[in-house]
């Protein structure tokens, strides 16, 4: 939580008028479990450097309960266009995990499961576990993810079913003393599958955000390695890998 500079300076005079034995007072224990969640706006939905809403306007929303062990359950979800998922017009990722931070590094694992409502009648939800090991470095955090999507129908690209790799590397930073901040992402693909285009692709991407109370204002640079095309209802034709600037709003609690 951030305070304004009034109401810090509140706080501080009503500490110093606060009777001196106050501070014997027992504390209230850490609650066990922490409930958080936003919303975003976004003005182009990337997986992994792959447009999901045809270059168009998403809203996205979350929302995570957790547990002082370390285990979590989040549902998040974003419109998305219908050749995602065989009409669908949404997706929704179920996720439960667990992590842990052992001498300043953090491992967090679990199981993500894409589910895609009113997509008829195609096999198109898929499971695929994660695991990733981060660290504070100063300013920087910097964190590494491995994905593995086991063989499934969803993720054919024929007959029979597919399996799915992705690899990525994450970088964040904050400035020191402002509300300004930096990202890096690099991510490969391994195929073949639905998710790979063709056989495996790269996507990387840059951005900066600024934050100020629960709002983050945040715009960055998506690109791959690999051409998608795809031709909507309007018989207009784009390349939803090719690569473009993303805005979005977020605002959480």
């Amino acid at each position: 939580m951030r305070f304004s500079t009034l109401s810090l300076g509140a706080l501080l005079l009503a500490a110093s008028a606060t009777p001196a034995f106050a501070d014997d007072a027992p504390t209230a224990p850490a609650p066990a479990f922490t409930v958080s969640g936003g919303a975003t706006l976004i003005s182009d939905y990337r997986f992994r450097g792959i447009s999901q809403t045809n270059k168009k306007v998403a809203l996205q929303g979350t929302f995570t309960v957790s547990h002082e062990s370390g285990l979590y359950a989040t549902v998040w979800g974003s419109s998305i266009d219908d050749y995602v998922a065989n009409g669908s017009d949404q997706e929704v990722d179920l996720i439960a995990g667990y992590s842990k931070t052992i001498n300043g590094i953090k491992l967090d694992g679990g199981v993500l499961y894409y589910y895609y409502p009113g997509g008829g009648h195609a096999n198109t939800d898929f499971a695929e576990p994660y695991f990733d090991i981060s660290t504070q470095m100063g300013p920087v955090n910097g964190k590494v993810t491995v994905n593995y999507a086991p063989k499934q129908k969803a993720l054919s690209v024929g007959n029979g079913a597919e399996s799915n790799v992705y690899l990525a590397g994450d970088l964040a930073a904050s400035i020191p003393n402002t509300a300004f901040g930096l990202t890096a992402h690099l991510g490969h693909t391994f195929g073949p599958s639905y998710l790979s285009i063709g056989n495996e692709y790269t996507d990387w991407g840059l951005g900066a955000s600024y934050t100020w109370n629960h709002l983050t204002l945040g715009v960055s640079y998506v690109d791959t390695n690999k051409d998608s095309f795809i031709t909507d209802q309007h018989n207009e034709t784009r390349n939803i890998s090719k690569g473009g600037v993303v805005v979005s709003l977020g605002a959480a609690f």
